[in-house]
């Protein structure tokens, strides 16, 4: 019962976040940190290791899973502050003006990748073995989608992030699985996918933000300011602020296709 009621009460009834993120954007840089894209931060890492990246960063990922209107609040809260983020875009929440606009104010917009969920799905498969044998139709068509995108953004995307579906999980087969082909990454120009190991072991804290009430895991965004150097957050806009049509439509969608699979 306080699953559902926290789960409505995010959905419809949480006030907005979004000044609380304004207020950690205006205190990390009080505080000294330097707020980069994941793409800035993966190329400073490749041109050398620890002693290329800032002292003290704060690395902003955003996966776009729903709600573009609170994507670009965000958005312009980063801009007031100076700070730039990377923002991971799933084929359902594509907005090329947007994405240029945050590439154009020196942040990076890319893709939030889900095809083994997607293929699962359209094919009514519930065998993790099955999936798996089925990786070279998946990977063709994560090609396909990822030039598609690359071209009409008209920009190289250096990283992309793994969106994670309830079918991922259930069948513990995820669409970072794709990657795990190095042929198919040099081919992209892919440098980083941003669960990458080799990636994440350059951080200090990584900090996800989750639901009312708990809201950020394992600790909050403010505590590890001043505690630690190289924090990676990653949030989703749905998370700070409310827009029931929004969460409507996303609740509707995953009942269906939960039916259907």
């Amino acid at each position: 019962m306080n699953t559902v009621l926290n789960r409505l009460y995010s959905d419809y009834l949480m006030p907005s976040r979004l000044a609380g993120y304004g207020r950690l954007l205006a205190r990390a840089n009080d505080e000294g940190y330097r707020q980069l894209s994941v793409r800035a931060f993966g190329a400073a890492v490749a041109a050398g290791a620890d002693g290329a990246a800032p002292g003290r960063c704060l690395v902003h990922r955003h996966d776009i899973d729903s709600d573009l209107r609170t994507a670009a609040k965000m958005f312009a809260l980063e801009q007031k502050h100076g700070v730039a983020a990377s923002y991971y875009f799933r084929l359902s929440t594509l907005d090329f003006g947007l994405m240029r606009e945050i590439e154009a104010a020196g942040g990076e917009a890319s893709y939030h990748y889900e095809e083994v969920a997607d293929f699962a799905k359209e094919h009514h498969l519930h065998d993790p073995v099955e999936v798996r044998r089925r990786l070279p139709e998946i990977r063709k068509r994560f090609l396909e989608n990822y030039t598609w995108i690359e071209s009409r953004l008209g920009r190289s995307m250096p990283t992309v992030a793994s969106h994670g579906d309830f079918v991922n999980r259930r069948l513990q087969v995820f669409n970072h699985e794709i990657l795990n082909d190095h042929a198919l990454r040099a081919r992209c120009g892919i440098a980083w996918e941003t669960y990458d190991a080799a990636l994440l072991n350059h951080f200090d804290a990584y900090i996800s933000d989750r639901p009312h009430p708990v809201y950020f895991h394992p600790f909050s965004p403010q505590s590890a300011l001043g505690r630690h150097a190289r924090i990676c957050l990653l949030t989703h806009p749905v998370q700070w602020e409310t827009n029931w049509r929004e969460s409507t439509r996303c609740n509707v969608r995953r009942l269906r296709e939960q039916l259907a699979w």
